[in-house]
């Protein structure tokens, strides 16, 4: 069943918000092929909200928790100045193409305007042809000069 598109809540998460994000924080990680595992969801949270290492929005519809996005501090110092990688966004499937990701999206990019960053950084799947419309129709830009690398530990 669909929802119904509406004026969007976003509210800013705090420790006292994770069991309501929680679920919306485990179907993520299933949603890149993660076991369900709720309890550790809400424990990882806990920790980033508790001790500020990151900021999370979430967005509600008719009192229910249906996006959030995820955001962690960082620092160029190239540049000298503050960026923030938008780590996590999800959005439930029944809440998809109501405009929650545009608005989560939206409110990060205000997040940067407020603590004077220079910029967002993302990665998503080369495969999330979804994500990447609805970024690039916010005037993102895929990086195509520099390579991303990974070391596994």
């Amino acid at each position: 069943m669909a929802l119904e598109a509406s004026i969007h809540e976003i509210l800013q998460a705090t420790p006292a918000d994770v069991g309501e994000v929680a679920p919306l924080f485990d179907s993520y990680r299933q949603f890149y092929g993660k076991a369900a595992n709720q309890e550790a969801a809400r424990r990882f949270l806990f920790a980033r909200l508790s001790k500020g290492e990151a900021v999370v929005y979430f967005a509600r519809h008719q009192q229910k928790a249906v996006a959030f996005v995820q955001l962690y501090p960082a620092f160029s110092s190239v540049n000298l100045t503050r960026q923030w990688i938008l780590n996590d966004l999800f959005v439930l499937p029944e809440a998809r193409q109501l405009g929650y990701g545009r608005a989560l999206v939206e409110r990060s990019h205000r997040l940067a305007l407020e603590t004077q960053a220079t910029g967002l950084v993302l990665e998503t799947a080369v495969s999330n042809q979804a994500a990447q419309r609805l970024y690039e129709s916010l005037g993102w830009k895929r990086d195509e000069e520099f390579y991303r690398y990974y070391l596994k530990i």
